[in-house]
């Protein structure tokens, strides 16, 4: 673990920081981030060792509370925060709270605004799902030399904006492999191969729990969360079923579940009542 100030200078424990991330980077040392979106999903990564986690900001301190040691990077929402001045308030307000570095899909005057406060800010580059209509839907980007190109030059904006890193979603994973050596920005590699620094998928994917949609072709599942939530939901519906089942015929509740008042006080109450 080591030691830190937290952006509001509290003194706390981080089993990596962004030091270390970027040393991780030069000696090509891969890692690990991972979804959470509350306290539990926060724990059990937290117990793997996993090395970040990375969350909506409004769900930061629920996570914060499964895993008080990992490093914590908030998603600021584009449709959460609009103007430059909520934005800035979003961004202190959980930097403020302990998170480690917050992440910005906004442009990059607004991820130069953070960076100059002296955050620790990262962008996303690639197949921004809020943009994909601009590549026709949701596909992989960076399959022409002229798409990779872009996306270099989008890497090279954040580094100039002073960002640290980014999240590469849905990019050629050849195309990733040789444009990084052009960036010295921390990579997240979502869908975009093995290249990144950063090794990060969904915790509903990664435990089988995806529904209704279909599974990304870049995550894989080594879980069947769904099946097991199929099962809770049954027994969920039955034990429903027999509360509604109880309550109209009168089972319950019975004698197990109340309580009656003390000998004689009825006695006193009804007396009492009746002087009313």
């Amino acid at each position: 673990m080591k030691r830190i100030y937290t952006f509001g200078h509290e003194q706390v424990e981080r089993n990596i920081t962004v030091g270390d991330i970027l040393e991780n980077k030069k000696n090509n040392i891969k890692m690990t981030q991972v979804t959470a979106a509350n306290q539990e999903e926060a724990e059990i990564i937290a117990s793997q060792d996993v090395d970040m986690i990375i969350t909506g900001s409004d769900w930061y301190q629920d996570v914060r509370n499964g895993a008080p040691n990992t490093f914590i990077t908030a998603a600021l929402f584009a449709g959460r925060f609009i103007t430059n001045e909520e934005i800035l308030r979003g961004a202190f307000d959980v930097m403020m709270a302990g998170a480690d570095s917050v992440l910005t899909p906004r442009s990059f005057d607004v991820v130069e605004m953070l960076a100059k406060e002296g955050m620790q800010v990262q962008g996303h580059v690639g197949m921004v799902p809020s943009m994909a209509t601009k590549y026709g839907g949701i596909r992989t980007v960076g399959k022409t030399a002229d798409e990779a190109i872009e996306i270099l030059k989008d890497m090279k904006r954040l580094e100039d904006a002073g960002a640290f890193g980014a999240e590469v979603e849905c990019v050629a994973e050849d195309a990733l492999n040789e444009i990084k050596k052009h960036t010295s920005l921390v990579i997240n590699s979502l869908g975009s191969g093995s290249g990144g620094d950063v090794m990060f998928l969904f915790f509903e994917d990664i435990c089988g729990e995806t529904a209704g949609i279909k599974m990304p072709r870049h995550a894989k599942s080594w879980g069947d969360g769904k099946k097991i939530k199929h099962k809770l939901n049954q027994e969920r519906s039955k034990a429903i079923k027999g509360f509604k089942d109880d309550v109209d015929s009168g089972n319950f509740p019975n004698s197990n579940h109340t309580v009656e008042m003390l000998p004689g006080e009825k006695k006193v109450l009804l007396e009492k009542l009746d002087s009313i």
